[in-house]
């Protein structure tokens, strides 16, 4: 190796060997995980926007090369200036193992990430998964966090080791020929990018959103987009969503929306007409004959549930029997795929309730009912109680906190704790022993959480697959196994609801019962490629199921969680549910800074815009298109999602004003 790097020919070349060649392989690798995961260059569901034109992809090809080489020259010049490490083998051991391996962990890490989510996963998004708190989220994934970090260590100590030994082998002379820094190389590149992110998003839509995609392009566009944030908007030039009015702090992608003042703030469907929104309903009172209320959550339960069958065997055989003698609305939609968030709509009846405002537990107390809370999560996750007055209220308060001895797992996430059915039906048992008890009414709120991935625990039940899937081997890969091993612990959440009906039968007590069954939002299994929920707006994620005991109630069009809570007080009068036609709002993200925003129309006619590539996109018949390229019903279609979303934040904000 001594001999090879005194060989001064051969070192003036090397280096150019290797940068080319790091360059080279990078972008095979990146682009063609671009390309297998998203339909870069081929297109496919969710990717409209492909590039697929040759005038494309010369563009794509010569902005993406440009944004490479500009991160690996920037990387080298430092390595030569400021490390002064400019002689012989390492630079080039240091641009292979920082750069090279670097961008392969990064790739690695990003793809495995979107192997189960959608690509609009964010920091905001992890945090809605740990119910407000990153440092829950964090602890949700924190073995797969450990195995990183230990592979890490691991990979560093190994990296000293093969450093030092390289440096008693080859140790670098004073012969040795300095490396060039290329600093013109540099400032030329960047100017050719930083021209090319200024004219890509004019150019072409498609290439600017697959450039999007890729590690380099996007981390010079964020910090150019930074530093050209001139109006401290938080948008500049340079961004997935360019802040066309740059000396304008008024005007930038995602500002609410003033209605007809003839300025269009937002930059989508013009100047906010605001829609109908229907107002969070009042405190009501539920006087005369008051039945009992039991409302049952199952967690992550889809809307597909009904008549779903495993090898001939029902998933749902309880659940199926109180809707052929109840009634079944389904879908029904959460408005934001989150258990916190959608819990508040239920029983706030307010697509973001505020703390403190109406709910059915602060107008069943007051309406003289005993409350019971038997749930398997922890309650005060995510501000839940806290908002729709959960605790305050609750006469009997059992949740995931209080028997978190019984959990089913011992992640210390809060958003983790899992406690099995079977205990929070044996606390029922235990308090509702005398009948006296069901002298005064009752409102029961049951949380059954098996179904929450990863769907399995110790002591569950196999009825519906011979084995389940452990966490470690949850993949797209075993996608078939990973769906048996989802519906069998819906199985085992039904067995259990079916305990419930019997005790409440057997105690005379069900048909002087408002019974009520839902999810609280839906599931992704892999289907479009996607885990879980609240990352992308679908009937899979978005849609669960409203079952109840009471027949005859049916609804004129869509419903979402923001609507249960007037359906339940109806039914609690020995009244009709009058439900008005409309379209339900759902986001990915919080309603004021949404990064998808849908509305379904009808059982499956969904409509969705991605606000940050502009990818829009007709669901249930898998056609998207850049929401400025629109025409006809289609660009109708967008345009009643972009009003019902403004009205909506509109709404919120005169709310918040109100409070």
């Amino acid at each position: 190796m001594t001999i090879f790097f005194n060989t001064n020919d051969r070192q003036g070349k090397l280096h150019y060997v290797v940068v080319f060649g790091l360059i080279c392989v990078l972008a095979a690798l990146e682009l063609a995980l671009a390309d297998r995961k998203y339909g870069l260059f081929t297109g496919g569901f969710g990717q409209s926007q492909a590039v697929d034109t040759l005038t494309e992809r010369c563009l794509f090809l010569t902005g993406y090369i440009s944004s490479i080489a500009l991160l690996i020259i920037g990387i080298w010049w430092i390595i030569v200036r400021l490390f002064r490490s400019n002689k012989s083998w390492p630079p080039l051991f240091f641009l292979v193992t920082i750069v090279g391996g670097g961008y392969v962990l990064l790739l690695a890490l990003t793809f495995q990430l979107h192997q189960y989510f959608s690509d609009t996963m964010s920091f905001a998004l992890m945090t809605n998964l740990g119910g407000g708190s990153l440092t829950d989220a964090l602890l949700f994934a924190s073995n797969e966090i450990f195995l990183g970090v230990a592979a890490l260590v691991l990979g560093l100590i190994a990296y000293i080791y093969i450093f030092r030994l390289l440096t008693r082998k080859s140790p670098v002379r004073a012969s040795h020929l300095r490396w060039p820094a290329h600093g013109r190389l540099f400032v030329g590149l960047f100017v050719s990018t930083l021209l090319l992110a200024i004219a890509v998003p004019t150019a072409s839509t498609d290439v600017q959103n697959g450039l999007n995609r890729t590690l380099a392009w996007g981390l010079f566009t964020e910090t150019a987009n930074k530093l050209t944030d001139f109006d401290q908007d938080g948008y500049g030039w340079i961004s997935s969503m360019p802040d066309r009015h740059p000396f304008n702090s008024s005007r930038y992608p995602l500002a609410l929306d003033i209605p007809a003042n003839g300025i269009d703030e937002d930059g989508y469907g013009g100047d906010l007409q605001l829609a109908p929104i229907a107002p969070q309903p009042p405190i009501t009172l539920i006087s005369g004959k008051r039945p009992h209320l039991v409302l049952i959550i199952m967690e992550s339960a889809r809307y597909d549930v009904i008549g779903k069958r495993i090898n001939g065997k029902p998933v749902a055989p309880n659940l199926e029997a109180i809707a052929k003698s109840g009634s079944l609305v389904s879908p029904a939609f959460s408005h934001v795929g989150f258990t916190t968030a959608s819990l508040k709509s239920l029983f706030g009846g307010a697509l973001q309730p505020a703390d403190g405002s109406p709910s059915l537990f602060r107008e069943l107390k007051a309406s003289g009912y005993e409350i019971s809370v038997f749930s398997g999560q922890p309650e005060d996750f995510g501000g839940i109680s806290q908002t729709v007055g959960m605790r305050e209220n609750a006469d009997v308060f059992i949740d995931g906190d209080k028997l978190k001895h019984l959990r089913a797992f011992s992640n210390g996430a809060q958003g983790s704790i899992l406690i099995d059915e079977k205990h929070l039906l044996k606390a029922f048992a235990e308090h509702y022993q005398q009948p006296s008890k069901w002298e005064q009414p009752q409102f029961l709120y049951f949380n059954f959480q098996s179904p929450h991935f990863p769907y399995f625990h110790k002591g569950m039940p196999l009825n519906l697959t011979d084995r389940p899937l452990p966490r470690s081997e949850i993949s797209a890969g075993n996608r078939d196994q990973l769906q048996q091993t989802y519906w069998n612990a819906v199985y085992y959440s039904d067995q259990q609801l079916g305990e419930l009906v019997s005790r409440l039968k057997r105690d005379g007590i069900w048909d002087d019962s408002v019974v009520v069954i839902t999810g609280d939002h839906g599931e992704d299994l892999f289907e479009d490629g996607f885990l879980g929920h609240g990352h992308n707006i679908n009937i899979r994620q978005n849609g669960t199921f409203l079952v109840t005991n009471r027949p005859g109630v049916t609804v004129d069009g869509p419903i979402g969680m923001s609507d249960y809570r007037a359906i339940i007080l109806s039914l609690l009068k020995d009244e009709k549910p009058d439900i008005a036609a409309k379209p339900v709002l759902m986001t990915v993200g919080d309603l004021q800074r949404a990064t998808q925003i849908g509305i379904a129309e009808g059982a499956s006619k969904i409509t969705s815009l991605r606000l940050d590539t502009g990818e829009a996109c007709m669901v249930e018949k898998k056609q998207c298109a850049n929401v400025r390229k629109l025409n006809g019903a289609f660009n109708e279609r967008v345009n009643r999602l972009i009003r019902t979303w403004g009205s909506a934040r509109w709404q919120n904000r005169a709310n918040q004003q109100s409070d």
